[in-house]
C-alpha cells in the first residue's frame, strides 16, 4: 500500500549536513523544516534541494516548543510523519521497508538507531526509536531530551520494523555546555520527575563532575516514580564509573553488584565490572563475568546498547581471563571469536598467535 510520508525536521546552522540529509530523507513525499535562526545559509540550501523551509526562533528555547512547531508544518493529510535531526540518515531503502510494514491502524513506528558508529561502519552505541508515527494523537513533551507523547485514545497501536535502521553522524565538536544549565533548570521545576533527574545526572558523569552525579542519580532511585529497571541499572552503573572517577573503586564495585541485580539481562554492568577487575587483574573475576555477559544472547529493546557489551570486547575479556588462569583451549576460542568481531584490530591479532605459541609449548613440554 501507499502512503503519504513525510519528513519533518528542525536545525540550526547545520548547511554543511544539509546535501547528505536531503539525499537520504528523498524517498519521502515531502520535507517541511522549521529553521530556527540560521545565520550560514542552511535555510537557503535546503530550499535549493526541494524542502519545504519556515523560519521561526523559539525564545526561550525549549525543544519540545520547536518539535510542536515543526509538526504543525507537516500536511494533515500525511498518513506518516518522520521525525528526524540534520546529523542523521536513514539506510537506503527505508521507505519501501516503512510501507510494508505500516498498516491502515498503526500509529507508532520503532526501528534501530545507531546514535554512534564505530570507523569501520559497524553500530557501536544503540537502541531502538520511536519519532516515526501517524499525523495525530502525538505531542512532543520536555523542553531537553524531548519525549513524543501519545495523546490519542488508547491503546497506542505500535509496530517494531528490525530492518528499518537511522544512522546518527555526531558533531563531537559542538559543545555540550547548554545542556547542563537546561537539566538544572528542568530538575529545578521538576524535582520529582525521574526522567530529567536521570539525565542531569548522566550530564554531571559525562563532564566529569563525580560528586553531583553520585548525589543525583542516589536522589533519582530514591524518587517513587523511579521504576524502570533498565533505567535503574543506567544510574547505578553511572554511580560506580564516578565512584572510580574518584578512586573509590570498592565502592564502584559495589554499585555494579546493585547493578547487576536490578537488570541481569543487560549485557553491561557485567562487562563493566569485567573492566574493572582487569584493571585489578583479578582473572577470575575477568572470565567470570564476562562469561555472565556472553550467555545474554539479545540486546535490549527498551534501552540503550552500549557499543563495548556487544562489539569485540566480552569475548576479548574471557580470552585474556582463560589465558592467565591457564585455559589456554577456552583462552584460543574467545580470542578467535573477538578477532571475528574485529578482524583489523592488531592487538586482537597478536592476541591469538601468543595463545596458540603458548598451546604449542605447553604441548611440547608434555611431549619431553
Amino acid at each position: 500500500m501507499r502512503y503519504k510520508v513525510v519528513v519533518y525536521a528542525i536545525c540550526k546552522n547545520e548547511a554543511t549536513l544539509v546535501d547528505a540529509w536531503m539525499r537520504s530523507m528523498g524517498e519521502a513525499d515531502k520535507i517541511v523544516i522549521m529553521d530556527t535562526g540560521s545565520n550560514d545559509g542552511t535555510a537557503e540550501a535546503l530550499r535549493k534541494n526541494g524542502a519545504a523551509v519556515t523560519v521561526r526562533e523559539v525564545k526561550p528555547w525549549r525543544f519540545d516548543t520547536a518539535r510542536n512547531l515543526s509538526l504543525d508544518l507537516v500536511p494533515q493529510d500525511a498518513d506518516i510523519c518522520v521525525c528526524t535531526d540534520l546529523d542523521e540518515s536513514f539506510e537506503k531503502g527505508w521507505r519501501e521497508k516503512l510501507e510494508k510494514a505500516w498498516q491502515p491502524d498503526t500509529q507508532r513506528a520503532r526501528y534501530i538507531y545507531n546514535w554512534s558508529l564505530k570507523p569501520d561502519g559497524s553500530p557501536d552505541t544503540q537502541l531502538v526509536y520511536f519519532k516515526i508515527h501517524a499525523r495525530r494523537g502525538y505531542a512532543w513533551r520536555y523542553p531537553i531530551h524531548e519525549y513524543l507523547e501519545y495523546v490519542g485514545e488508547p491503546p497506542e497501536k505500535e509496530i517494531f520494523i528490525e530492518d528499518l535502521v537511522l544512522n546518527h553522524y555526531p558533531d563531537y565538536s559542538k559543545p555540550r555546555s547548554g545542556y547542563l544549565p537546561m537539566l538544572e533548570a528542568a530538575v529545578r521545576e521538576e524535582p520529582e520527575n525521574e526522567r530529567f533527574a536521570y539525565y542531569l545526572g548522566r550530564e554531571y558523569m559525562f563532564m566529569g563532575l563525580w560528586t553531583q552525579c553520585v548525589d543525583t542519580l542516589k536522589r533519582q532511585l530514591s524518587l517513587a516514580s523511579s521504576q524502570w529497571k533498565e533505567e535503574r541499572c543506567a544510574c547505578m552503573r553511572w554511580i560506580a564509573r564516578s565512584y572510580s572517577g574518584l578512586g573509590r573503586r570498592e565502592d564502584a564495585r559495589a554499585w555494579l553488584y546493585k547493578a547487576i541485580a536490578e537488570c541481569s539481562s543487560m549485557r553491561e554492568p557485567y562487562i563493566e565490572m569485567a573492566l574493572l577487575a582487569y584493571e585489578e587483574q583479578d582473572w577470575q573475576s575477568v572470565f567470570y563475568f564476562a562469561r555472565q555477559a556472553l550467555k545474554i544472547r539479545e540486546k535490549s529493546q527498551c534501552f540503550v546498547n552500549m557499543g563495548y557489551a556487544w562489539d569485540h570486547t566480552p569475548d576479548d575479556m574471557a580470552a585474556l581471563g582463560c589465558y592467565y588462569l591457564g585455559m589456554t583451549e577456552q583462552a584460543l576460542k574467545h580470542a578467535k571469536n573477538a578477532l571475528a568481531l574485529a578482524p583489523g584490530d592488531e592487538r586482537l591479532q597478536n592476541n591469538v598467535r601468543w595463545i596458540k605459541t603458548a598451546m604449542e609449548k605447553k604441548f611440547m613440554e608434555k611431549r619431553l
